[in-house]
């Protein structure tokens, strides 16, 4: 997680902030704010649901509380897992205040972070709603109002908040990445099938699987370039991806600088064929095989070049990984 939210460097500034393409709308973090969620919470009419790994966002909280008053019926679930002590007082509190809340089972760690509102429009997000994350991390929204995914993610939320989610296998929508069945694999195409070039942003590096697939791309002749935050327990992967030809970047892990909490990838950008994937999902085992996770991919052009920019701008900013 974060380790604070400072003010942040040269990095701050990102490329594209906010992008649409069709069914899709994608919002890079923190240039673009967080008034176009609070403002789809306030606009609901008849429903509200949000899945979130940690939620204390006392804005976003004040919202779903006034939907609640106002005859809306808003339904929350929260990770007991890991972030149980974490999400205690915001689950007492809206609870207290006519939201109907949810735990997730405590044996399953549910880190999807999703909005839908009135069943019509759903936003799949990397980011946590923690307030206090905000101005200093690196994510990514996405708005789909894609009928397919919006309609997969409502039956997965309504199996979830019933409590027989952990049993349950999540529609894939039109383009959708659900951990724990099918996340590992849509990745992987994604990885395999780069051509020329794939951008990657992600917080872990602790999949081998995926550290293999990037490794292998490296050594057939794609651009690799991966940004992310600093830490020692990736230098292992960070080894292997650089030997093999990859560009490894990375961040300081300070208050000071961006840290990079998004979980994104780009493939082929500004090809015929390219995609992006946005969405929960860490390279991790327990993040892509065993959570609740949720991602997705698209080749909308818009969507894909305002992800690219982000990224391609972060690594600009990034400092080249170095074995010593």
């Amino acid at each position: 997680m974060p380790s604070g939210s400072g003010a942040g460097g040269g990095s701050r500034s990102g490329g594209a902030i906010a992008a649409s393409g069709g069914a899709l709308r994608v919002l890079a973090e923190p240039e673009a704010g967080l008034g176009q969620l609070y403002a789809l919470i306030k606009s609901a009419r008849s429903t509200v649901d949000l899945t979130m790994y940690e939620l204390n966002d006392p804005t976003a909280e004040g919202d779903l509380i006034a939907d609640a008053h106002r005859g809306v019926s808003v339904r929350v679930i929260l990770d007991r897992h890991l972030e149980g002590e974490r999400n205690q007082a915001t689950y007492r509190y809206l609870r207290a205040h006519g939201v109907h809340v949810a735990w997730a089972p405590a044996t399953m760690t549910y880190h999807q972070k999703t909005l839908t509102v009135d069943d019509k429009t759903s936003v799949i997000m990397t980011l946590n709603m923690v307030t206090s994350d905000y101005a200093g991390t690196r994510d990514f929204a996405v708005i789909d109002a894609s009928h397919a995914d919006v309609a997969a993610i409502v039956a997965t939320f309504n199996a979830d908040f019933s409590g027989s989610g952990k049993s349950y296998a999540p529609p894939d929508g039109a383009d959708l990445a659900w951990s724990p069945t099918n996340s590992q694999s849509v990745t992987l195409s994604l990885i395999k099938g780069a051509r020329r070039t794939l951008a990657v942003e992600n917080e872990e590096m602790g999949d081998s699987t995926i550290t293999s697939a990037l490794v292998t791309a490296a050594r057939r002749g794609v651009h690799v370039t991966i940004i992310m935050t600093r830490q020692s327990s990736w230098n292992a992967a960070f080894r292997k991806l650089v030997k093999a030809g990859a560009h490894v970047s990375t961040y300081a892990d300070s208050s000071s600088v961006i840290y990079i909490h998004a979980k994104a990838i780009v493939a082929d950008a500004g090809r015929a064929d390219q995609r992006a994937f946005v969405g929960s999902e860490n390279f991790s085992v327990a993040s892509l095989r065993r959570n609740r996770e949720l991602g997705v991919v698209t080749t909308q052009h818009a969507v894909v070049a305002a992800v690219s920019a982000v990224l391609a701008h972060d690594f600009a900013g990034a400092t080249p990984y170095s074995a010593g």
